[in-house]
């Protein structure tokens, strides 16, 4: 036990201490941060620190939240015995969608009705596809027995109707929220966003997808036909107790809650049957906290054609491909040159079975994927741009924090001119564990990266994004514009880390 206080006190200390040479995050300024190594006299202040007082059980908590995420839980392997539920396609019927929050049961355990949450029916949501230029009415309505919002992940939408946490809708009520489509063709989602709610309204099945669609991406040839070579797939690990239900309180996890089932859009053991062909799968990382890392069981490559806001420039060739909590990918996948006897899975790093495939031989297409898919860039004078804004997100837990300040409505912490680009410079701040990786997500924009660690990040993060995935340590530039108006959140996607304060606000105006 005196190694574990030991270990523990190290932390608390790093953690209260961490974050003292932040920036003024309320200044537009970009004043300087210190991001040298810790000082003598902050570890004389570290050891000075009297941890006698600290329970045993938040010590022991805190212990094993590192230790979760330094290993977590390891999934279950897909059996395959189901067939992957496919959602619902839902386009505006003379402008409006509808879409509802509401309860019920789902059997995800065969014979057993567990309760949970969902959009338009008990479990998750429907596909909302939309065309870009189209005006259109999001028309939402909550009839939980709590209060929720309606967050729109990755939509360049008016302030008013992001969905943050400042647009709450009580049990019983509606909005309509009233915008056009001013982005080209990608795959976004939607999701709650109350203070201290959103996580538990995700982890019982508060999720769907946006596509977003545009003449251009119809030209290219890509496979697009819905359930039969175009196929969503959102991951999320999720943990149950014995009767088979949800139970988020008694498995929260302050650092970001982890499972040991997962499924892919609600299905359990689930399994894709694709065609003898080209196969386009379009990848949300759904969960709460987990990384995914995915390849092919059988080591052969794909193509990445697209990130969070759209395509990629080209086809990019991958081995793998690591997901963090929010980001979407897009890739091909060629199952031309396999049969019904293969025994074909999307894999993670454990060389866990997520996804079987069945290839059906009836089903044949000698699609091409064409080489230029975009013409994406980050100029040269956003390369040129001064660093504006500089955060810096520190900590772990309940001690986390962005400028060394947690999450206050009632505080902006900066202001942007619409239209403007401004760049960004987001340092992850390790502690004496190590630290964590965050994904930073800002609401109401889709931005482009600059540079990680100064470097020009990696072929397949050289597109539009909003959900960056930022290791400890590391320091990444982003080129930030907002095309509305209005006030937006800016956190980290594990989602208990938002809620414990990982959350600031930039007005547009």
């Amino acid at each position: 036990m005196n190694s574990k206080i030991l270990i523990t006190s190290l932390l608390l200390g790093t953690v209260i201490i961490g974050g003292c040479n932040a920036s003024n995050s309320g200044s537009n300024e970009g004043k300087t941060m210190d991001h040298s190594s810790m000082g003598q006299k902050e570890i004389s202040n570290m050891e000075g620190m009297d941890h006698s007082n600290m329970p045993q059980r938040e010590m022991a908590d805190m212990e094993n939240s590192h230790a979760n995420h330094t290993n977590p839980l390891s999934l279950n392997n897909s059996t395959g015995e189901n067939e992957i539920a496919l959602p619902t396609l839902v386009e505006p019927k003379n402008g409006v969608v509808n879409i509802t929050a509401q309860q019920g049961t789902k059997e995800i355990f065969k014979g057993i009705e567990t309760e949970t949450y969902g959009y338009n029916g008990s479990f998750l949501g429907p596909i909302i596809r939309l065309k870009e230029g189209e005006a259109v009415t999001l028309r939402t309505k909550n009839d939980l027995s709590e209060q929720t919002t309606f967050h729109w992940h990755g939509v360049e939408i008016p302030g008013e109707g992001d969905g943050g946490p400042h647009q709450i809708l009580e049990p019983g009520t509606s909005k309509d929220v009233k915008f056009t489509v001013s982005q080209e063709a990608s795959t976004l989602w939607f999701h709650p966003h109350p203070e201290g709610a959103t996580a538990e309204q995700v982890y019982k099945g508060l999720a769907g997808l946006i596509y977003i669609e545009d003449d251009k991406s119809k030209k290219l040839g890509l496979p697009n036909e819905y359930g039969e070579n175009d196929f969503p797939l959102i991951f999320q690990d999720r943990q149950f107790t014995k009767e088979k239900q949800f139970d988020y309180q008694s498995v929260l996890n302050e650092d970001g809650t982890i499972g040991d089932t997962l499924l892919i859009n609600g299905t359990l053991n689930p399994k894709l049957t694709v065609g003898k062909e080209k196969v386009r799968l379009r990848l949300l990382n759904g969960s709460n906290a987990r990384n995914y890392t995915f390849k092919l069981n059988t080591g052969n490559k794909f193509q990445q054609i697209a990130t969070d806001g759209g395509f990629l420039n080209k086809p990019i060739s991958m081995s793998e491909i690591t997901l963090s909590p929010g980001e979407r990918a897009e890739i091909i996948l060629d199952f031309s040159k396999f049969d019904a006897k293969s025994e074909m899975a999307l894999v993670n790093e454990e060389d866990i079975i997520l996804l079987p495939f069945t290839v059906d031989e009836q089903k044949k297409n000698a699609r091409e994927i064409p080489k230029n898919l975009n013409d994406y860039m980050v100029t040269d004078s956003e390369r040129n741009l001064p660093v504006t804004k500089k955060l810096e997100v520190f900590g772990m837990g309940k001690m986390v924090t962005i400028n060394d300040k947690k999450f206050d409505m009632n505080r902006i912490d900066f202001t942007q001119k619409q239209g403007d680009t401004e760049v960004w410079e987001i340092y992850n701040k390790p502690d004496m564990m190590g630290g964590m990786t965050h994904p930073f997500h800002i609401h109401g924009t889709q931005f482009k990266i600059v540079s990680m660690n100064g470097k020009e990040p990696p072929a397949n993060l050289q597109g539009w994004k909003d959900t960056v995935s930022i290791e400890a340590g590391q320091t990444v530039k982003l080129a930030v514009k907002f095309n509305d108006k209005g006030i937006y959140m800016f956190h980290c996607h594990i989602l208990e880390h938002e809620e414990n304060g990982m959350m600031g606000q930039v007005e547009v105006n």
